[in-house]
């Protein structure tokens, strides 16, 4: 593209302002957005970046961006993750990633783990405890790990979040349900190990990574529970593996659920999905991140993609491009290597 050609990429963002803060946990660090930036801008592209609070429709006005490269956590509501790519289809503005419906869905647990065990993918036990009319389960197996029900990056997942008894259990949603209006979910927890499997693109070219081992070097509690303040400090608890030491069949279960979930959902161009596997050799699917993270040398799904010999300038150009493509924005010769 010569710089005529340039396409305005607008870069839909929540922009972290204080690294500690548990409640900015999803929005994303500056140096994430000028990681971006940069990788677009040297894919031929002219990146605008669009802090999303305050002002946004404004901004869409100003800037015309030919399409937006959406990684807009939102700022509050069970819906928050579709708020942004709602505005954007209500204007007809083309954008990277899921659409609203798919968003909203998959941050909602539940909601994901009811599909899921629809299409016969094998799932925790689980059920959701609601503020409105909190009731313990007294049917699932112990432990139990608690967890917020429409939260990510790690955010209400504690050190300490898996109960061991009924009592545990108790003291775990007495204070789940003080920090999380939209209920929490308990979970049979799977003793095992843990794996993500990233998948890129659309049918008829979608790739499905290579599943990446998440290994527990050291435990900060009693059970391997990948929490908030492990994601933190992942380097010293954390390394990763991909491949994987795996038997081809279990690989094979991994990648087939892993497609057959995103599809389910309607997940589009890009997603990150998490599984364990039992100790009994019994994979289970955890759950879907169709807004994965993308901070260079921490995330996950750009770890995945450089496993799987693709840089990180060329995953953030090639998720662009696999929207540009849906959209017939471009021909859909026009691909970098990494597909």
């Amino acid at each position: 593209m010569n710089e005529k050609q340039r396409l305005r990429v607008g870069v839909a963002c929540n922009i972290k302002t204080d690294s500690r803060s548990e409640e900015q946990a999803e929005f994303d660090e500056p140096g994430t957005i000028a990681a971006i930036c940069g990788a677009l801008n040297a894919g031929g592209f002219e990146p605008i970046v669009m802090e999303v609070s305050g002002g946004f429709l404004q901004k869409l006005e100003t800037e015309k961006p030919d399409i937006v490269f959406n990684i807009a956590e939102g700022e509050s509501g069970r819906a928050r993750e579709a708020f942004i790519p709602a505005i954007l289809e209500y204007f007809g503005i083309p954008f990277t990633g899921s659409d609203a419906t798919a968003l909203a869905i998959s941050l909602d647990k539940a909601l994901t783990k009811r599909v899921v065990q629809s299409l016969g993918v094998e799932t925790p036990e689980f059920r959701i405890i609601r503020k409105e009319s909190v009731k313990l389960p007294d049917d699932l197996p112990y432990p139990v790990i608690i967890k917020p029900n429409a939260e990510g990056s790690g955010k209400g997942i504690s050190d300490n979040c898996v109960a061991a008894s009924h009592a545990e259990l108790c003291d775990l949603v007495r204070m789940g349900m003080d920090n999380y209006e939209h209920g929490l979910i308990a979970e049979s927890y799977i003793d095992g190990r843990e794996f993500t499997v990233g998948i890129l693109g659309n049918k008829p070219n979608l790739r499905v990574f290579e599943p990446m081992e998440v290994i527990y070097k050291k435990q900060r509690g009693q059970y391997k529970v990948y929490s908030y303040e492990v994601k933190r400090d992942f380097r010293n608890y954390i390394a990763y593996r991909c491949p994987p030491e795996l038997p081809d069949h279990l690989k094979a279960r991994m990648v087939h659920d892993a497609e057959i979930v995103y599809e389910a959902l309607g997940c589009r161009d890009f997603a990150r999905l998490d599984f364990r596997l039992s100790e009994a050799g019994m994979v289970y699917f955890l759950e879907v991140n169709p807004l994965p993270g993308l901070a260079p040398g921490y995330s996950d799904f750009p770890m995945l993609a450089e496993f799987n010999n693709i840089s990180y300038n060329d995953l953030i150009c090639e998720m662009l491009r696999c929207a540009l493509i849906r959209y017939e924005l471009v021909p859909s010769s026009f691909r970098t290597e990494a597909v």
